[in-house]
């Protein structure tokens, strides 16, 4: 870190289509509360399949772009929502770092916006943290049109919500991003995959017990009766592990998980409902038909099935989790595991506070809410 610049000046050439386009916006969306016509939040439309579909006025967010400040020293990064997800991850790959919580893009146009408003987190995910973890601060413009700030760029405890990690995963229902500030890391020195001939269950008891030692496990994949463990890291620290661990090594393993996190590969295609479940990490396979990748080292299970949506939920329950149906849906269903009654109210009262007109992506997640 020491060869990293304090402060990155991006060049002209990079610059030139930065755009602040926050007014506009935020007239569009004191028009919609005076009109009382809801609004629809898009950038570069690549997750527009996740959640429920809100048929509202567009409200685009794409020109609103560019880094506004990148201090790699710092391990800091601040930029507008609608910056192209490509674009970030090649200026930090420039300076040797990246974004640890490895995110999906779904999309050539992806955005830094979309991907925090959805969450959404890749297979380095359980080893390094959620998209939440390295969200330092936001500025939005909430339903009454006012432009806010919360958090800042260091990591620190705060007393109540913490907005800006509340925002993350929101899906645009609470507030419109305008900002994200984020904690980024450097990319490591040596990266290696190892592939073992295993069932699903011994897949999970076999991560588990990794866990628990002094390994630099960063992702660890099953599916079609093989493991796929990655090692990331100091390069003696990798090449000791593949030493100790054994097993086959991938040739193409920067192509093999870019092809999973992107769902690129044949296992992710199907034209079934195709379920995210969320379980502890040691659950056991569950109970139900249809294909099954393990993701997170057995914390997160991505179903291809035609069993009953409420036969899934309560599976899911049932072992500790939820499930969400993440594609090949109508879109005006239950998306979501459906909400016990307390924490439903809690969600309620939360969009009231941010968005008292009901006017941001109304229904995107729940259809009352």
């Amino acid at each position: 870190m020491a060869n990293c610049p304090s402060l990155i000046y991006l060049d002209s050439k990079r610059m030139k289509n930065d755009f602040d386009n926050s007014e506009q916006m935020q007239a569009q969306i004191n028009e919609a509360i005076a009109s009382k016509h809801a609004l629809v939040i898009r950038g570069g439309r690549s997750k527009d399949f996740l959640g429920r579909k809100v048929g509202c006025t567009h409200l685009n967010t794409s020109a609103h772009r560019g880094v506004t400040k990148y201090e790699p020293g710092e391990l800091i990064l601040t930029a507008r929502s609608g910056t192209p997800l490509q674009e970030i991850k090649s200026l930090l790959a420039e300076q040797g770092q990246m974004l640890a919580f490895e995110p999906p893009s779904f999309g050539a146009k992806a955005t830094l916006g979309g991907t925090i408003a959805c969450g959404l987190s890749g297979p380095r995910r359980p080893y390094a943290g959620s998209a939440r973890d390295f969200v330092l601060g936001t500025k939005i413009i909430n339903g009454k049109g006012e432009i806010l700030k919360f958090g800042g760029e260091v990591m620190k405890n705060v007393a109540g919500y913490d907005v800006s990690r509340l925002m993350t995963g929101a899906y645009g229902t609470l507030g419109l991003l305008l900002e994200i500030s984020l904690k980024i890391m450097p990319s490591p020195e040596q990266e290696a995959t190892l592939v073992f001939d295993y069932s699903a269950e011994q897949a999970i008891k076999y991560v588990n017990q990794l866990a628990s030692q002094p390994l630099p496990l960063s992702a660890a994949c099953h599916f079609n009766n093989k493991l796929y463990l990655r090692l990331s890291g100091l390069t003696v620290s990798v090449n000791a592990a593949c030493q100790e661990l054994g097993g086959e090594v991938l040739s193409d393993a920067e192509s093999f998980w870019e092809k999973f996190r992107e769902q690129q590969l044949e296992q992710f295609q199907t034209d079934k409902s195709f379920w995210r479940i969320s379980v502890p990490p040691t659950t056991a396979p569950l109970p139900l038909s249809g294909n099954t990748i393990i993701d997170w080292g057995g914390g997160l299970r991505w179903l291809a099935s035609d069993e009953a949506p409420q036969t899934v939920r309560n599976t899911a329950q049932k072992a500790g989790g939820h499930a969400t149906l993440f594609k090949n849906h109508d879109g005006f269903g239950e998306v979501f595991q459906p909400l016990e009654p307390a924490i439903k109210q809690l969600h309620i009262n939360l969009k009231r506070a941010f968005d008292p007109h009901d006017i941001l992506n109304p229904g995107r997640m729940y259809l009352d809410i």
